[in-house]
């Protein structure tokens, strides 16, 4: 029998040809969800907040489904693999191998996984442990959902103290308040993450104050105050133009205290038209709005949840990780996944050690999402 190692030809990376694309074959990688992934209030949380938790933590549950499913664009792009798994052997193993890196490179996952899950298959293979196509599938597909599983805890830490703060943030044109239009009584609407994430809490039973953090569009506070109509949540915007944000946020934190409101929801947007490091002023802006919220009420805010673009590729790590800096982010929510999610980015964000995050949520475009 041949054997598996690679006598003379080292491991490497072959590169794609730019003339004569690979033959596109279907993987199907099931969307299994970890068992892991909830969205509950925190382990040992009495009163309210743990029965809000248990009662959305059902509905959060179909949200993982909805995340891989973005992935479908991804998981037809790898080529080959289905038939070069299924009719490989030992004696074959350097060019499936080498075939098997321009399937995962052609769908985007990136130079570091790609080298990371092949070299564990040789591995694997060098031991004796893979000694058919099915096994080496099969091994394959998990390699693939543990790159794609969020790691620690994932739910949201709502705190014991009312009112909970949750601050959404985000730079502008990223889908975080024109993310599809939802139908109610009707009529089409946008749709701010805030008010999806209002329209869930409310659902739970809690009592929700909204409040418009984006004071320097013209339109912002207008468009949050008909999603705070709709889902029938009260709402705190700037009383004069050109009000800053962190005023407004104080304002909404004083009237979530002394009115019993349950959870806080501040969404505040930077309009930001060039790099992060060149606008000083409205990252000042953000940074007064968390010490406001602190300063108000110590210990808050409870999150700070970033939105980022899942089209936008790799320009999405430079972002996590520039807000992480400046005020830390706990969790992130990502936009678009259904558009085509390339693997890279989001494998990078999952590994990223100077990122915070606690949970990674899918956002679609229909109101129970």
């Amino acid at each position: 029998m041949a054997s598996p190692l690679p006598s003379s030809h080292p491991p490497r990376l072959s590169l794609l040809s730019k003339t004569s694309p690979p033959q596109y074959h279907r993987l199907l990688l099931s969307p299994s969800r970890p068992d892991h992934f909830r969205f509950e209030c925190r382990a040992g949380q009495t009163g309210f907040f743990t029965r809000l938790g248990r009662l959305i933590k059902e509905k959060a549950n179909s949200d993982v489904e909805k995340l891989f499913s973005g992935f479908s664009k991804t998981r037809d792009n790898l080529a080959v693999v289905d038939e070069l798994l299924l009719y490989w052997y030992l004696a074959d193993t350097d060019r499936v191998l080498d075939e098997l890196e321009e399937a995962l490179l052609v769908s985007d996952f990136g130079l570091k996984i790609t080298i990371k899950i092949v070299e564990s298959l040789r591995e694997d293979i060098v031991a004796g442990k893979l000694k058919s196509g099915s096994e080496l599938k099969d091994v394959l597909k998990k390699s693939v959902l543990d790159l794609l599983t969020i790691k620690g805890k994932t739910e949201l830490q709502l705190g014991y103290r009312k009112p909970a703060v949750v601050m959404i943030v985000g730079v502008n044109g990223r889908g975080k308040t024109s993310l599809g239009h939802i139908k109610i009584d009707n009529d089409l609407i946008n749709s701010p993450h805030a008010g999806k994430l209002a329209y869930r809490l409310k659902n739970g039973g809690a009592k929700v104050l909204m409040a418009a953090g984006d004071t320097f569009r013209a339109a912002a506070c207008d468009q949050l105050e008909i999603w705070a109509e709709r889902t029938g949540c009260e709402i705190v915007v700037a009383e004069r133009e050109k009000a800053k944000a962190a005023s407004v946020i104080s304002q909404a934190v004083k009237r979530g205290k002394e009115q019993g409101y349950d959870i806080l929801i501040h969404l505040h947007l930077m309009y930001i038209t060039s790099g992060l490091h060149t606008n000083y002023s409205l990252m000042e802006e953000l940074i007064a709005c968390k010490k406001a919220v602190t300063k108000v009420m110590p210990g808050a805010p409870n999150e700070i949840l970033q939105v980022l673009d899942g089209t936008t590729g790799l320009n999405m790590l430079l972002q996590s990780r520039e807000f992480n800096e400046i005020v830390g982010i706990t969790g992130l929510i990502l936009t678009k996944p259904g558009i085509g999610l390339p693997i890279q980015p989001f494998t990078s964000l999952q590994s990223s050690s100077s990122i915070k995050h606690k949970k990674l949520q899918s956002s679609r475009q229909s109101l129970p999402d």
